[in-house]
């Protein structure tokens, strides 16, 4: 007979996330062992559970007495760096875990590599589930987004605690079964690239309200509070009121005006869109996101080509106008429209490609579901995800949300303040990637018709790659040159 002493779960890896996740399992009533490479991240986790309320958590100190310590099937999550890391933890674990048990990576990893470890623990009779966890290290502590894919089995064996630990909304805990193989990495992956869009259009929205607008930190302090109680009430809003009330500890002003303009990256942005490059999804607003990063670390050489375009004559006043209230309020309200219009059409790339590789490897992934368990817990959490969920519900083949009934006349009621405020980056200078590749994908995509036509009309000239017709069918071959050169309007036919 085992032990009733025994634990329920185990968790391996005791940095910040790994901690706070151990002790939220704890909280919930699940006993867990917990164990670290390091002995004293053991001892500190054991202390943070006696201090926070004699949680039910034991500390082991080498991989087998580890695994011994838990009841079988043994379920075993591990929250180390992605890559190498993993294999390492994965080697010692498994010497000691029995056929049956299972290993979770909660970590960012890249979904090939989980469907690698799946085969391979296989071999071992071994179950595995890749895990993505959203929510940073309060998430982790207090209700995380959980994505877990892979072994249905696996799921099933951790599903009660997964309810309990996950971040709670109305319609339920904030996890649900993913799908097979590396589906659970792969949404996560997503998700940071829609988080990364959302980043990028909120500091565009600053950006025109602080430089055209004239806006002080205490007035965007107070309007992203405002926004956060309508339409865009998310996480990332509510956060972003709290940065600007932030007053300089070591200085004057405020906090957000001291950081250096160069933004930090794990990758999981360059992944997505990657992905979506292999699988031919277009993810503007994603993918200038991205660049955005990219550009932000040219720090050193933005400001030289500012200072030979200023000594050039190039105004560096974003043509602020003195603006009165009146015109202050306008900007305010058509800022918040177009940022709300371009989100609609940034999470329309982000599900468009979970759709197209759920397509190319048989997951079977449930886009209303997906926006639902992002509905608490996660960096991206947002009222608006709700709409996306109901947008799935009534149509679960919806080709984009563009054309769900109920955002087409979101975007229609925007599109008016959206294009006015392109129009003024542009005009002022203040470059809004984000914002213009938005209304850029959304004129794009409801196009019927595409100048694609004199693309493919040089493509069959120089490479004689053909095209087809729109009055009949079959792929058709033109002699462009020799044609034109005929009716006497070909090249050098004007001289």
């Amino acid at each position: 007979m085992e032990s009733a002493a025994l634990s329920r779960i185990g968790l391996a890896g005791l940095a910040v996330m790994g901690q706070n996740l151990a002790l939220n399992i704890a909280e919930k009533g699940f006993p867990i062992s917990v164990y670290n490479r390091t002995a004293s991240k053991v001892d500190e986790t054991v202390d943070r559970a006696r201090n926070e309320g004699s949680l039910p958590l034991t500390g082991q100190y080498n991989p087998r007495e580890f695994v011994l310590s838990i009841q079988r099937p043994r379920s075993v999550i591990i929250l180390v760096k992605a890559g190498a890391p993993v294999d390492q933890t994965i080697a010692a674990l498994s010497d000691h875990l029995e056929p049956g048990d299972c290993i979770i990576d909660g970590g960012n990893e890249w979904y090939e590599n989980t469907e690698r470890r799946i085969s391979q623990v296989a071999d071992k009779g071994l179950l595995y589930l890749g895990m993505g966890v959203s929510g940073g290290e309060d998430g982790a502590r207090y209700g995380p987004s959980l994505m877990p894919g892979g072994s249905k089995t696996a799921y099933d064996n951790v599903h009660d605690i997964l309810h309990k630990i996950a971040a709670q909304v109305e319609d339920g805990p904030c996890v649900t079964y993913i799908g097979e193989g590396g589906s659970g990495n792969f949404v996560k992956m997503v998700h940071n690239g829609i988080e990364y869009g959302d980043m990028q259009l909120i500091s565009e929205a600053y950006d025109v309200l602080k430089h055209v607008g004239g806006l002080s930190n205490s007035e965007l302090a107070d309007i992203f509070a405002e926004w956060n109680s309508g339409e865009l009430e998310s996480f990332l809003i509510e956060i972003t009121a709290d940065i600007f009330k932030v007053k300089d500890e070591d200085g004057e002003g405020f906090l957000v005006d001291k950081i250096l303009d160069k933004t930090g990256m794990k990758g999981t942005g360059k992944w997505t869109v990657q992905q979506a490059a292999e699988l031919s999804i277009p993810v503007p607003t994603i993918a200038a996101s991205l660049d955005c990063r990219y550009l932000s670390g040219l720090k050193e050489e933005r400001e030289n080509a500012e200072m030979v375009l200023k000594e050039a004559g190039m105004s560096d006043e974003f043509g602020r106008i003195g603006m009165t209230g009146v015109e202050k309020k306008r900007l305010i309200d058509d800022v918040r429209q177009a940022l709300y219009a371009s989100k609609i059409c940034s999470y329309a790339q982000g599900m468009n490609l979970l759709r197209a590789k759920s397509n190319q490897k048989g997951w079977n992934l449930n886009l209303g579901e997906l926006a639902r368990i992002w509905k608490g817990g996660c960096i991206i959490r947002a009222a608006f995800l709700d709409r996306i969920k109901k947008a799935y519900q009534r149509n679960p083949n919806l080709a984009n949300l563009i054309v769900d009934p109920e955002f087409t006349r979101e975007m229609m009621q925007r599109l008016a303040a959206w294009k006015r405020v392109v129009g003024l980056t542009v005009s002022a200078g203040i470059s809004a990637p984000g914002m213009c590749a938005s209304l850029v994908y959304f004129d794009t995509y409801r196009r019927g018709t595409m100048p694609a036509n004199l693309v493919q009309a040089q493509r069959d000239l120089f490479g004689a790659h053909t095209y087809e017709r729109v009055d009949r069918p079959g792929a058709f071959h033109t002699e462009w040159t020799k044609l034109a050169r005929q009716s006497g309007t070909g090249v050098g036919a004007l001289n």
